[in-house]
């Protein structure tokens, strides 16, 4: 049995959407009830991994660890298609997130708020570039790699519902949309949110 530290809505969502996907069993702690967690991750960010005694962390590494410990259609074993389905999660995890990270930094780091209106926007600027690129590759496809959906898929679905706690626009072209639909519309996408919603019910 895995155990998965997480944070509500955060890319740690993605990882447990993966798991579920591979049929393995997780049980989720959210960090935010742990003292000291710092004795886990000394980074004190989500996810981390643990499996028994070996403790797994960064949210690509961990699903990289996974995906090559479990027979999957997610990510191809060798060859061309296995390096597109490293870069697509690359591309998700060192350039997306990132981008976004920029305006939850903008919230802790800027008190006046004209400065900080303007900072927004210009993070939102460069997003939508990122989603534009994501657009043109998706195509006509269901998934950003095809038609079965990868790692990468997951972890942009989880990115895209980030721009909703900011004041500013993010647009995503329609391939994008169906994309991220299709991704949200999964019994294990489904699986995760509810898990996560149970825990926040359970600690009110």
């Amino acid at each position: 049995m895995y155990t998965l530290y997480y944070s509500p809505g955060a890319c740690s969502l993605a990882t447990q959407v993966v798991m579920h996907e591979l049929g393995l069993p997780v049980t989720i702690i959210d960090k935010g009830s742990i003292d000291n967690f710092e004795t886990i991750n000394p980074a004190r960010t989500v996810p981390v991994l643990v499996n028994g005694d070996t403790t797994f962390n960064e949210g690509a590494a961990i699903l990289l660890h996974i995906l090559d410990q479990t027979e999957n259609s997610m990510l191809a074993a060798d060859g061309p298609a296995h390096q597109s389905g490293i870069e697509a999660i690359m591309f998700a995890n060192a350039t997306m997130h990132p981008a976004y990270s920029k305006l939850f930094f903008g919230v802790r780091a800027i008190t006046d708020e004209t400065a900080k209106q303007a900072y927004f926007d210009q993070c939102a600027k460069a997003i939508n570039k990122l989603w534009a690129i994501v657009d043109s590759r998706i195509g006509a496809k269901d998934y950003l790699l095809g038609d079965t959906i990868s790692p990468a898929d997951i972890l942009l679905a989880v990115y895209s519902t980030w721009g909703q706690y900011f004041p500013v626009t993010i647009e995503l072209g329609e391939n994008t949309e169906r994309m991220i639909q299709n991704v949200q519309a999964r019994d294990s996408y489904q699986k995760a949110v509810a898990a996560e919603a149970d825990h926040a019910a359970e600690a009110a």
